[in-house]
């Protein structure tokens, strides 16, 4: 199976990797930095050096390599938060959950691919009893307050991703990552995520699952994962061995 990662060389893709490696996956991975790709290499990935926002570049690589399930991985976040630039960090996070994702949805569709599995966050909802279900709505997209910046981005990706003609749209809505290459080492705040848990999540969506929306997180009593559990067999505590990552 051929497997097309956006985002390859981020924190998700990071752990990801060496998972579908194992499962004796072709894997090929984007990075922005053409300085990345002796490390995509090294670990069995065909580096493809990319900007997401280019749209015919884009389709042009992921038809190249006729994938049969695309993941998207790709966020714009810095790797040490800046509270002082937390408006633009959003905004810049928001354009690529839009644009970034619609590019990749229509190089996904030129390409053939069935499959198409995207990163989204389960600490978009709106106000309301907890636990969250997959079903309940999301927060105002109206203005521009951080939650609705952030609202406008998943709106947009989940839509583009869900209704996406011919393709098989996951969308896994992450919970507040901690752990390597994170802004946070340990658990911080409501619906908790590892972040080996999660690349382990997209690593069963490849096989498993029924199109939708599943939340991906530890059960502390804010979010439902019981849809995970079931269809893709997610486990919280799933840890990968150390020094698995590249």
């Amino acid at each position: 199976m051929k497997i097309f990662l956006a985002g390859a060389t981020g924190v998700i893709g990071r752990r990801l990797v060496p998972l579908l490696r194992a499962a004796r996956y072709s894997v090929a991975g984007t990075t922005r930095s053409a300085d990345k790709v002796p490390e995509l290499k090294s670990s069995g990935v065909q580096a493809v050096v990319v900007d997401v926002f280019n749209a015919d570049v884009l389709r042009d690589a992921v038809v190249r390599v006729r994938p049969d399930v695309v993941i998207h991985q790709l966020t714009d976040l810095p790797q040490v938060l800046e509270q002082s630039r937390l408006a633009e960090t959003l905004k810049l996070n928001c354009r690529l959950r839009i644009e970034g994702t619609a590019n990749l949805v229509a190089a996904a569709r030129a390409a053939g691919a069935k499959r198409l599995i995207a990163q989204s966050i389960a600490f978009a909802y709106a106000a309301g009893p907890e636990p969250h279900a997959e079903s309940d709505p999301l927060a105002s997209a109206e203005g521009d307050a951080p939650s609705a910046i952030t609202a406008r981005g998943v709106r947009a990706l989940e839509e583009a991703v869900l209704n996406a003609p011919g393709i098989t749209g996951i969308v896994l809505r992450y919970g507040r990552l901690y752990g390597p290459g994170t802004w946070f080492e340990t658990a911080t705040g409501r619906g908790p995520l590892h972040v080996d848990a999660a690349a382990q999540a997209a690593f069963f969506a490849v096989t498993r699952g029924r199109p939708g929306i599943y939340n991906i997180a530890e059960d502390d009593g804010a979010l439902t994962v019981g849809k995970a559990r079931s269809e893709l067999g997610f486990n919280p505590k799933f840890r990968l061995p150390v020094k698995t990552a590249y």
